[in-house]
């Protein structure tokens, strides 16, 4: 234990097998090298069978095992009582299901604390985002019907300018908000996990020593996707444009894509190291790629159900508030089946804005649960941190935390 959020330092216990502090089955009685202590008068093999007790109408069956004997060890099986629940979500391996509820639990049972953060955030962002979109982004290009090859590339290279100016600034907002919503946010599903309270003016009192670091994770990894993109499409573009060099550009971006989603993956635990453990940039990298090793496919699974899960809420909120910015500004609900691209006013703005202040206030507390949980179950898989949490959380049985732990704080 350390003094950290994160309730066990790196190295207290190996990923690689099972550490120290691992419960382990006791010895066996007979050590190699000594007489056997069994009765030399044994049954034959595969003939033995429990004993009966005679009763009124023949033997009488063995009676069932008393629970908590056999089953899966992690229900309370081989003798051992149910998992710990604290907080939000059991002290064993979890399931997806699980990891999923977890998440919304934390968002229902902290809702002020969460969406204080996210509507905070939200609002923010989104008037930054309508700004932008409302000055800084040019109009749409007036595409010709029937452009001869250089109007073509004309349009073509406007439209591109119109997506870079209007892409930039909205990325930029959206990781901003991304980053303090993360580093807050991990704060409050880490104390809910134990099932202590926390206010905002905790999160931030807890978070804010991290925040520089947190903030090189959040523009490093774009940028490395970026720069990997940019490796794998590069050698066709610089060719002469033939349907060869087509392919070859298409096969490139493919291959880069394929490397930035494994990347992102094995890096995806990558934020809760940092905020949890005090871990640097470059550290907490490798500790997330450590805990994902032999994962990969498993949290892979489990984070494209959390986005597509998003994608579905997010659109569920926010085709509704477009339908109705459509019906208040522009043509009405006719510019849905314009051709043209159509100019969108104050009022466009702010009712789809509104829209999405609230999808990301649901998604986002939703989204970083899920990932500050898989980081929380492969350290249980893989370090026994349950151990640990159940300590931190003073359930009985487990012993008390050591002084200083901050875990042990509420």
């Amino acid at each position: 234990m350390n003094d950290t959020p994160g309730w066990a330092s790196p190295g207290s216990s190996p990923s690689d097998g099972q550490g120290a502090g691992v419960p382990r089955p006791a010895e066996p009685a007979d050590a190699p090298g000594t007489p056997p202590k069994w009765s030399p008068n044994q049954p034959p093999a595969a003939q033995w069978s429990p004993p009966t007790a005679p009763g009124p109408h023949g033997p009488v069956p063995p009676s069932a095992p008393a629970p908590g004997w056999g089953g899966d060890r992690h229900q309370g099986g081989w003798g051992r009582p149910p998992a710990a629940k604290p907080g939000v979500i059991p002290l064993r391996p979890l399931g997806v299901g699980e990891i999923l509820d977890g998440a919304v639990s934390t968002l229902r049972a902290h809702w002020r604390t969460v969406l204080g953060i996210t509507l905070t955030v939200s609002v923010i962002t989104q008037i930054g985002d309508i700004l932008v979109q409302r000055y800084l982004v040019p109009a749409p290009p007036q595409l010709s019907a029937d452009p001869t090859p250089e109007e073509a590339l004309r349009q073509s290279v406007e439209a591109l300018r119109t997506s870079v100016i209007s892409l930039g600034p909205t990325t930029a907002l959206t990781l901003i908000g991304t980053f303090v919503t993360t580093a807050l946010l991990t704060i409050v599903i880490s104390r809910a996990v134990l099932g202590r309270p926390v206010k905002l003016s905790d999160a931030w009192r807890e978070a804010r020593p991290r925040l520089p670091q947190l903030l090189g994770l959040t523009l490093l990894l774009p940028v490395m996707s970026a720069a990997i993109m940019a490796a794998g499409l590069l050698p066709g573009l610089l060719l002469d444009s033939s349907p060869a060099d087509a392919l070859l550009t298409a096969l490139g971006g493919i291959v880069a894509f394929a490397v930035i989603i494994w990347l992102l993956v094995r890096f995806s635990l990558s934020y809760s190291a940092l905020m949890l453990e005090r871990q640097g940039v470059i550290a907490s990298l490798k500790r997330s790629a450590k805990l994902v090793q032999g994962s990969w496919w498993r949290i892979f699974g489990v984070l494209a159900l959390t986005m597509l899960l998003m994608f579905i809420i997010s659109m569920i909120i926010a085709v509704p508030f477009t339908i109705i910015a459509f019906a208040v500004d522009g043509d009405g609900l006719s510019g849905l089946l314009s051709s043209t691209a159509p100019e969108f006013g104050w009022a466009f703005l702010i009712v789809t804005g509104i829209g999405a202040v609230i999808a990301a206030s649901i998604t986002y507390p939703i989204s970083s649960g899920v990932s500050v949980l898989l980081y929380i179950d492969q350290r249980i898989r893989r370090e026994a941190l349950d151990l640990e949490l159940a300590r931190a959380a003073g359930v009985p049985g487990y012993g008390s935390s050591p002084p200083g732990d901050s875990a042990s704080r509420s």
